[in-house]
């Protein structure tokens, strides 16, 4: 995972509006949650190719989130893209779209766009995406336009449980092979032997969950069973929100932290922030650490406040850590 826009509503000098880059392992092809306008800019700076990015995921219509999405789509149009590009998102994205098209003259594209109205698969219950490597399911949120969650799950390769064929007597050899396949096996004894009795996944499968904006957090509380990682808005700290008012509909540090803490996710990261809270600088600013400390009062896994370019890793154990080697941003995800 890599960020590539960490601030709410507008840019700042250290943070543009919202972008996330997500990838399994070191795979080339990747995956964009969210492009708020200067996305693809960021995206020249975290070494991902628009030729290997297979599909868009937009929260929802404000433009913090989506005004970078004509010009990926044009980007990479003029870089020679051949091959499909599906966007997932809800209603207005597309009719936005094809009214950048009409009225930039980029009426003709090299390759084809896939729409998937992701408030329509939330509602049906239905994936929004799903390839070789993942799975994507779409969560209602709560905002002041219809904003969504997407659920990232892996979809890990599978390998032979030996104990089980060791139990089930098969023998060693063209057998096997046969099993990994997906081939149904009989034995010399007239058993016949499915692949699904005997395969497994090579790991536990990894998820991750990323929201939109959203006030009410516990909507998302059933969809993060078993989620290894919540990514998700802290436009504000409690007092800021008490100063402002509810009618932004955004969350605040601690909002997300208890809901993560009664899922029992173990990794929370935020983001999405208030340009009022500034990374370092005079004493007399809000300071984004603020959020750190309310999320910590209410939850007792890692935390993480992210930061643009910074660069996540969850490992096969399931384990959460930050990659620094910049090589290996360029080769993956």
């Amino acid at each position: 995972m890599t960020f590539l826009g960490t601030s709410a509503g507008v840019p700042t000098r250290q943070r543009n509006v919202s972008g996330l880059a997500l990838g399994v392992d070191h795979h080339r092809d990747w995956y964009l949650v969210d492009a708020g306008e200067g996305t693809q800019h960021q995206l020249l700076r975290s070494g991902h190719s628009l030729a290997r990015l297979r599909a868009i995921f937009i929260s929802h219509v404000h433009g913090d989130h989506c005004y970078g999405l004509p010009g990926i789509i044009a980007s990479a149009n003029m870089s020679g893209r051949k091959t499909p590009l599906t966007i997932c998102a809800p209603d207005g994205i597309e009719q936005y779209v094809n009214a950048v098209r009409k009225y930039t003259d980029l009426h003709t594209l090299r390759y084809p766009l896939h729409f998937v109205r992701s408030d329509h698969c939330a509602a049906e219950q239905a994936l929004v995406y799903q390839d070789e490597n993942v799975s994507v399911s779409a969560h209602a949120l709560s905002h002041r336009v219809p904003s969504f969650a997407y659920r990232f799950e892996e979809l890990p390769a599978s390998a032979l449980d030996h104990s089980k064929l060791e139990a089930l007597a098969v023998p060693r050899g063209p057998l096997w092979g046969q099993l990994q396949q997906g081939q149904v096996v009989t034995l010399a004894d007239g058993r016949k032997i499915n692949p699904q009795q005997v395969i497994q996944p090579a790991w536990k499968a990894r998820r991750v969950i990323v929201g939109g904006d959203n006030d009410q957090p516990e909507l998302l509380l059933n969809a993060l069973k078993n989620v290894d990682l919540l990514i998700h808005e802290a436009t504000f700290t409690d007092d800021i929100l008490q100063h402002v008012g509810p009618q932004y509909m955004h969350s605040t540090a601690s909002m997300v932290a208890k809901i993560a803490e009664r899922a029992g996710t173990p990794y929370l990261a935020l983001t999405h922030f208030s340009q009022r809270y500034r990374n370092c600088g005079r004493d007399d600013k809000r300071q984004v650490e603020e959020l750190r400390r309310e999320a910590a009062q209410h939850f007792n896994g890692s935390i993480i406040l992210a930061k643009d370019f910074d660069h996540y890793e969850i490992d096969r154990t399931g384990q959460l850590k930050i990659v620094h080697d910049k090589e290996e941003t360029k080769n993956g995800g």
